[in-house]
């Protein structure tokens, strides 16, 4: 569908809703991650009120980053047509094409531009703020915020970070969501949040390498090089499967060091055996956006998990 073939809403509300949908506001996993650092706390800085406005603002702000670097996202992927490639009416069961507002006319590229960089700007902000009334802003804490920021805003805009061979690691930055509040409020970094910083990591980009692989064909076409276009189809099965092995590689090294319980492991079991229904979903049958999805699930189903092992190990 051409951008020019439509007219975009001047509905206030229909424009708003078209915003959201270009910030993937609705996309909350990543936020998920304040609710881990909460329960990982120390007892006496749980219900500090400090606790609270540190958390609410570093979330807030990375909301502002994430939007940024979905919306600048779309504006490349309409630019170059990748987006149309990708998102197709037979698609649509397993990918809402509505979260497209560029591809439907809802917003033009003037619009998603101004928005995904006053959503930086946003971003920017209150992570500023972020760094001001926490308790342990070390420098190393400021240049890893300032890195995530405009890393992901430039993931497919500017330098195109994702397009020149950057896009996994940038995928992986939602880990550093927890360990970066954590580190502010307690000015440490513990084995468990290094753990949960891996496992965080890992749940996003094993939503990711799926919507790859679905993509591979459009994603050349536009000339994107990540894991997916640089490999053959077998080699980049393989890929994936290596990255599955890294999550129960990462729990088993974690207990070995006694950084965690050997509870722990016995705790994630069944995200374990969520996983290889995902990977024979998506590598054996080659369903790859039913795996994408049962991804998402696993996501939202690992942070009650990784919730109540921080509060048997940190609390009772």
């Amino acid at each position: 569908m051409s951008v020019a073939s439509t007219v975009p809403s001047s509905d206030v509300r229909g424009r708003l809703r078209a915003y959201v949908k270009l910030g993937k506001l609705s996309f909350y996993d990543y936020y998920l991650s304040a609710f881990l650092v909460w329960s990982a706390l120390p007892g006496p800085l749980v219900w500090e009120g400090r606790t609270a406005g540190v958390l609410l603002l570093y979330t807030a702000g990375y909301v502002g980053v994430v939007a940024a670097t979905v919306a600048l996202d779309d504006v490349t992927g309409i630019r170059d047509g990748s987006d149309a490639r990708n998102y197709t009416p037979e698609t649509g069961a397993l990918r809402d094409l509505s979260r497209k507002p560029l591809l439907s006319g809802a917003l033009t590229v003037r619009q998603a531009e101004l928005f995904g960089w006053g959503a930086a700007v946003w971003g920017a902000l209150l992570w500023s703020v972020t760094l001001t009334v926490a308790p342990h802003a070390a420098p190393w804490t400021a240049v890893a915020m300032l890195l995530v920021l405009v890393t992901n805003v430039q993931y497919s805009y500017g330098l195109k970070i994702s397009y020149r061979g950057g896009q996994e690691l940038i995928l992986l930055t939602p880990g550093l969501a927890v360990l970066l509040p954590y580190a502010l409020l307690t000015g440490e970094v513990t084995g468990l949040i290094v753990l949960e910083t891996v496992l965080f990591g890992l749940w996003s980009l094993l939503v990711s390498v799926y919507s790859n692989m679905n993509d591979v064909a459009g994603d050349r076409l536009a000339g994107r090089r990540n894991l997916a276009t640089m490999s053959s189809e077998a080699g980049y099965r393989r890929i994936v499967v290596a990255l599955h092995l890294l999550e129960p590689a990462a729990v088993a090294v974690a207990v070995a060091a006694g950084a965690v319980p050997g509870w722990f492991a016995l705790l994630v079991l069944p995200l374990l055996a969520g996983r290889a229904a995902q990977l024979r979903a998506g590598v054996l049958r080659r369903d790859v956006l039913v795996a994408r999805l049962l991804g998402i699930r696993l996501h939202r189903w690992g942070v009650p998990v990784l919730l109540l092992a921080n509060v048997w190990a940190v609390h009772v």
